[in-house]
């Protein structure tokens, strides 16, 4: 397989990622339902840091309802979307420093990385829908987190996830041989 080729055989059998954005969608939910609370902050960036934890079982879980091929060992570029997913962690450093020092933005900032994360998979999925919202996300949260309480926020996440959902089944069934 040449390059195109491994990269469209993977937006079809890993269907452009849908299975992580449909869980981040569940823990996004999670994580506006904890900042609503009148639990201390710290308690609730915690609590966030937490319910964070389970994406990767969450997105297994969702392959599994959604056939997408998870692992997709045939294809060498799927280590790529996992390095991609792993240089997302060096960046929650950020949000480790932010934590006790400007708590209140946590939520905000863990936003910003999770939406800035999602633009080298524009290229690996030939993806639209990833190239714009890794722009976008980072924008309207800034925008809303700079005067919103977390809860806004994290709810804000919820309706762009289901949105960016939308938007990648659509570009799912467009492509061959695919059908969601």
């Amino acid at each position: 397989m040449n390059l195109e080729e491994m990269r469209l055989d993977g937006s079809i059998k890993q269907k452009k990622g849908l299975h992580f954005i449909l869980a981040s969608i569940i823990i996004w939910s999670v994580v506006a339902g904890i900042h609503y609370t009148s639990l201390p902050i710290l308690t609730k960036n915690l609590l966030t840091f937490c319910f964070t934890a389970p994406l990767m079982p969450l997105a297994y879980m969702i392959s599994k309802i959604i056939k997408v091929d998870f692992t997709n060992k045939g294809n060498p570029l799927t280590n790529l979307g996992l390095l991609f997913s792993l240089n997302q962690m060096l960046y929650l450093l950020i949000a480790m420093w932010v934590y006790p020092t400007v708590p209140e933005k946590m939520v905000m900032i863990l936003a910003m990385i999770f939406g800035a994360h999602l633009l080298p998979y524009g290229w690996l999925y030939q993806s639209k829908s990833y190239m714009v919202m890794s722009v976008i996300i980072p924008i309207i949260v800034l925008l809303i987190g700079i005067t919103m309480p977390s809860y806004v926020v994290a709810g804000t996440m919820v309706l762009i996830e289901i949105i960016f959902s939308l938007l990648l089944v659509v570009e799912v069934k467009k492509l061959p041989s695919s059908a969601i």
